[in-house]
């Protein structure tokens, strides 16, 4: 596929339209991960593609209880033929806690895997929403690589060590380019809070060395600032640069913006990436 870059942005599909997407670009991100479970159709990515010329495109994450894989795999067949190589498809087992339907996830990834097998998704041209040892290998020997999201560099270190060095990994890192502590910090508490009542991540952030006191809501100021990073563009790049030097191929923004746009903080963070 088209060469993925160091430096991505992760946003909500929904938030996500051509202009958006056009200036992403033109500021120098090399990629658009699109969150918050994107549906089958993925009607969205389409118009992205369209309106940008080497932008790669990819979920983070399609939820595999909401999105049936001949779907999906429909989709990406249909992105792949207009737009070859410019489309990744990031699959996840989402959340015991938001869906009904759930089951045992690795063995529920495991057959939706095998159903994008049997609809000719390339192993390539996809990826695994992946934390915890089993899943990361299953990333690796199943997918191009895993996208771990809500993690530290330290847990990118250990994902490349268990991936090998062949293995796609794309960490995403929340940011708030703003030099007040109080203030950043605020905003990213919010952000951070609804996911500790997600049992997945919590486990995740004990195996990361958190206790009970930074786990429990609404998150300590250790655990914030080490999922969130704040300050000037300079130290969130350093941070960014963190995930790269642990292992990480591409690291994927989300800016967090309390009036909800992401441009003025991309723009300044781009200042400092690529002067």
């Amino acid at each position: 596929m088209e060469k993925l870059g160091s430096t991505g942005i992760w946003a909500r599909h929904a938030d996500v339209g051509q202009r958006l997407a056009g200036e992403l670009e033109q500021l120098g991100y090399s990629a658009l991960w699109l969150g918050a479970s994107p549906p089958a159709s993925l009607e969205m990515v389409g118009p992205i593609l369209a309106a940008t010329e080497g932008l790669v495109v990819g979920t983070s994450i399609v939820n595999i209880w909401t999105a049936a894989a001949t779907s999906v795999a429909a989709s990406f067949h249909r992105l792949e033929e207009k737009y070859p190589g410019r489309f990744l498809l990031g699959i996840g087992a989402g959340h015991r806690e938001n869906n009904k339907a759930y089951r045992k996830p690795y063995e529920a990834l495991v057959a939706y895997l095998d159903e994008l097998d049997q609809a000719g998704v390339p192993v390539q041209r996809r990826a695994l929403a992946a934390l915890g040892p089993r899943v990361l290998d299953l990333a690796r020997a199943r997918s191009a690589g895993a996208l771990p999201y809500l993690v530290t560099p330290e847990h990118t270190r250990t994902a490349r060590a268990r991936l090998g060095p062949a293995a796609l990994l794309v960490t995403e890192q929340k940011v708030v380019v703003d030099a007040d502590s109080d203030r950043a910090r605020r905003l990213g508490r919010e952000r951070v809070a609804p996911y500790l009542r997600l049992s997945n991540y919590v486990a995740n952030l004990r195996r990361s060395g958190f206790g009970t006191e930074d786990v429990t809501l609404p998150g300590s100021d250790r655990l914030v600032d080490a999922l969130v990073a704040h300050g000037t563009p300079e130290q969130v790049a350093a941070r960014l640069r963190a995930h790269l030097s642990a292992g990480a191929d591409q690291v994927a923004v989300q800016v967090l913006s309390a009036e909800g746009d992401i441009l003025p903080g991309a723009r300044a963070l781009a200042q400092v990436l690529w002067p």
